[in-house]
């Protein structure tokens, strides 16, 4: 019994994986993960034209970045493989402590780097600013953005409609927002269209965005505003303009009353329970919420 343990030993430890094989198992699987991360739908793969020039703007930035990064890795490997114990050319100068080429080198690098960087960072702010109109030359489509405590409501003022937890829009028409809350502070981003921006209590902000193909993409809440903070989304769903005034009109006969008792209604802090739709919105109903006066009036039904 003695003379077979070390055998049976032997061949468990030939089945066990080394602690390298399982580190390199590890990161090739973390690799994998945050490849495919990046071919998923987000900032990386933009369905409009603002969100398409923050993509240039991100690969830009990290290519800047790279041409530092890159070197400096490369570089300590090298002279950690060149100063080693055993290699017998490399000079051991225990009394050098200054080299104004060296010094210029590595200050001037980085400053370039940020320059750089800045240049990028400010182009981008002023072209791609939120509040700017888009530049086209089609009329744009109004929406007044309320959010709530978690979930995001939708008034398309000319309609005369409301939608809650979807966003209904015609395919190539620019889109002007008004966002305010109810609440805390929420961020309201269309990670396929661009420009996360914030949505403020008593404040009002305004966001220029457009969607040049068709389909659904992901909205979300991109800062933390409670429990129901995860569950704080809603789909953008781009379809084309005889689509958008089918959808107008089926939503004006559904019914449904968008006033003062709603919005005190919504106002309740709830998890989102799904898609609801208004025929009737009370006029200047944003305006109250955002500027903290309401008073119940009677609707305004969408012509």
């Amino acid at each position: 019994m003695h003379a077979a343990s070390p055998d049976r030993t032997s061949s468990e430890v030939t089945r066990t994986p080394s602690a390298s094989a399982m580190w390199l198992r590890a990161i090739s699987m973390t690799g994998g993960a945050v490849l495919m991360a990046s071919c998923n739908e987000g900032v990386l793969d933009p369905h409009g034209p603002v969100g398409k020039a923050e993509r240039v703007i991100l690969y830009d930035s990290t290519a800047i970045m790279l041409a530092v990064v890159i070197p400096v890795i490369v570089l300590t490997l090298v002279f950690a493989w060149w100063f080693r114990a055993r290699n017998s050319r490399a000079r051991y100068r225990p009394d050098w402590e200054y080299s104004g080429r060296i010094e210029m080198i590595i200050w001037s690098i980085p400053a370039l780097v940020i320059l750089f960087l800045g240049g990028i960072a400010w182009t981008g702010s002023h072209d791609l600013d939120p509040p700017v109109p888009l530049e086209d030359s089609t009329a744009p489509l109004d929406i007044e953005v309320i959010s709530f405590d978690w979930r995001w409501l939708f008034i398309y003022p000319h309609e005369g409609i409301a939608s809650l937890n979807r966003l209904v829009v015609p395919v190539g028409v620019p889109l002007r927002f008004r966002l305010t809350s109810t609440t805390v502070m929420n961020s309201f981003f269309v990670p396929q269209l661009g420009s996360q921006i914030y949505a403020m209590p008593n404040m009002v902000t305004r966001l220029n965005l457009k969607a040049d193909q068709p389909g659904t993409f992901e909205g979300l809440s991109a800062m933390f505003s409670g429990d129901g903070f995860s569950d704080m989304r809603f789909d953008l769903v781009s379809t084309d303009a005889e689509a958008f005034k089918d959808w107008v009109n089926t939503t004006k006969k559904q019914g449904g009353d968008l006033d003062a008792t709603a919005i005190e209604e919504l106002s309740k802090p709830v998890r989102a329970e799904g898609v609801r739709t208004y025929a009737g919105v009370s006029e200047g109903l944003f305006d109250r919420v955002s500027s903290g006066h309401m008073a119940a009036v009677s609707p305004q039904r969408g012509q």
